[in-house]
C-alpha cells in the first residue's frame, strides 16, 4: 500500500514540475514584452514632434484680360528701374505692387511693379468721392438707402438697412472712413445722370489727372474690371489730398450716425409685463478700415484701404514722415495685415535714410 501510494506521489510531482516552469517562462515573456513597451514608449516621448509647415501663396481668384493669374503676371513682370532707388527685395515686402512718391518734388523713392494694371477694389471710393465733390451738390440733401444700392455682384454685408435716409455728407464719410458699399451706390445713383453719368465723370477725371491706364465701372470697386496701376493711384491720392474734406474725412479713426432701429421694451398693463417692439434712434459707430488712422504715432492726411479677392488686400495713403510729405500706394498684400506692415516697414526704411542723410551733412561740412 505505501509503495503504490509513493507511485502516485512520484507521478504527481514529475507531472507539476513542468507545468511551474511553463508558467514561469510565460510569466517572463510578458514581463519581458512589458518592459520593451514601456522603454519604446519613453523612446517616443524623447523624440521631438515633427514641425508643420504651412506655405501661404497668394494667387487672384479670377484671371486678368491676357489670361493669365494676376499674381503670377507680377511676378513676372520685372521691375522698372528708372523709377526707384531701392531693389524691391531690399524691404521686404508683401504687397505685389508698391509706389512710394516724395509728394514735393514728385521723386519716385521706391516702385515695384508701378506700371502693372490690376483691381483695385474700394480704392475706387477716393475717385467717387472727388466726383460727388466736383458736383457741388447739396451735401444736406437726404439720400435713402435702396434695393438698388445692394451688392448683387459680390453679396457683400451692410449696416446700412434698406429704408435707411442719411445725408449726402453722411454717406460720403461711410463710403469713405467705412468703405460702405451701399453708401457708395447710393451717391453714384443720385448724380445728375444717373450711374451712367456717375462712372463717365469718373473716367473723365481719371484722364484730366493723366492716369492713363485707369479704367472705372463703378463707384463701389466691387467690379474688378476697376483698374489701375500702382503709378496711376499714386496721381489719385495726391489729387484727393488737394480736398479738403477728403482729407478730413479719411483720417478719421471713427465716425457716428443716427439711425432709426427697434429694440425690445417691456410694458405693464392690466398688472402683466410684456416685451414689445418699439422704433428708436440709435447712435452706430464706424471705425475707418485703416488702423493706423487710429494710432497717434502717424501722421495721416489721406487713406483709403481696398478689398475684393481679384485686387487682394490694398492701402494708399498720404503721410508726413520725419517732415516730409510721402505717398504710398499698397496693392495686392498677402494677407489682412500685410499692407499695414508694409507701411510701418516703408517708414522706418524712410526715417533711417533720413537720418543717414543728416549724418552725412554734418560729415561733409567744413570744420
Amino acid at each position: 500500500m505505501k509503495r503504490l501510494l509513493a507511485y502516485f506521489v512520484s507521478i504527481l510531482l514529475a507531472t507539476a514540475a513542468p507545468m511551474a516552469q511553463s508558467a514561469e517562462r510565460v510569466q517572463g515573456r510578458h514581463k519581458a514584452q512589458s518592459v520593451k513597451t514601456v522603454h519604446k514608449a519613453k523612446r517616443h516621448a524623447k523624440r521631438p514632434k515633427a514641425k508643420v509647415r504651412v506655405r501661404h501663396i497668394h494667387i487672384a481668384s479670377e484671371a486678368d484680360e491676357s489670361g493669365l493669374k494676376l499674381s503670377h503676371s507680377l511676378a513676372k513682370v520685372p521691375m522698372q528701374v528708372e523709377y526707384g532707388i531701392v531693389e524691391s527685395g531690399d524691404l521686404q515686402l508683401r504687397s505685389a505692387a508698391v509706389m512710394v512718391l516724395d509728394q514735393q518734388t514728385g521723386e519716385a523713392l521706391y516702385a515695384k511693379n508701378p506700371d502693372v494694371a490690376t483691381p483695385i477694389a474700394s480704392i475706387t471710393k477716393l475717385m467717387t468721392s472727388m466726383v460727388v465733390l466736383d458736383a457741388a451738390l447739396a451735401m444736406s440733401e437726404e439720400i435713402t438707402v435702396g434695393t438698388e444700392d445692394v451688392d448683387r455682384l459680390k453679396n457683400s454685408s451692410s449696416r446700412l438697412a434698406l429704408g435707411t435716409t442719411l445725408t449726402r455728407e453722411e454717406l460720403l464719410h461711410l463710403a469713405l472712413i467705412a468703405s460702405e458699399n451701399r453708401a457708395a451706390a447710393a451717391l453714384s445713383r443720385n448724380y445728375p445722370g444717373g450711374r451712367e453719368a456717375f462712372v463717365r465723370a469718373m473716367n473723365r477725371k481719371a484722364a484730366t489727372l493723366g492716369m492713363t491706364n485707369t479704367w472705372f465701372v463703378d463707384g463701389t470697386g466691387l467690379d474688378s474690371n476697376n483698374r489701375s496701376t500702382a503709378a496711376d493711384l499714386a496721381k489719385l491720392v495726391n489729387a484727393a489730398y488737394t480736398y479738403p474734406v477728403i482729407r478730413q474725412i479719411t483720417s478719421t479713426g471713427q465716425y457716428g450716425i443716427s439711425m432709426p432701429g427697434r429694440q425690445m421694451v417691456k410694458v405693464r398693463e392690466n398688472g402683466k409685463v410684456r416685451r414689445v417692439s418699439r422704433e428708436v434712434m440709435r447712435h452706430v459707430a464706424f471705425n475707418n478700415t485703416n488702423a493706423l488712422t487710429r494710432n497717434p504715432g502717424w501722421d495721416i492726411g489721406v487713406s483709403k484701404t481696398g478689398f475684393i479677392n481679384e485686387a487682394g488686400h490694398c492701402l494708399v495713403m498720404q503721410a508726413n514722415i520725419n517732415d516730409r510729405s510721402v505717398i504710398m500706394v499698397l496693392l495686392d498684400s498677402w494677407g489682412k495685415f500685410s499692407r499695414i506692415g508694409d507701411a510701418a516697414r516703408i517708414r522706418k526704411w524712410l526715417e533711417r535714410s533720413s537720418h543717414e542723410r543728416v549724418a552725412d551733412l554734418k560729415a561733409s561740412d567744413p570744420v
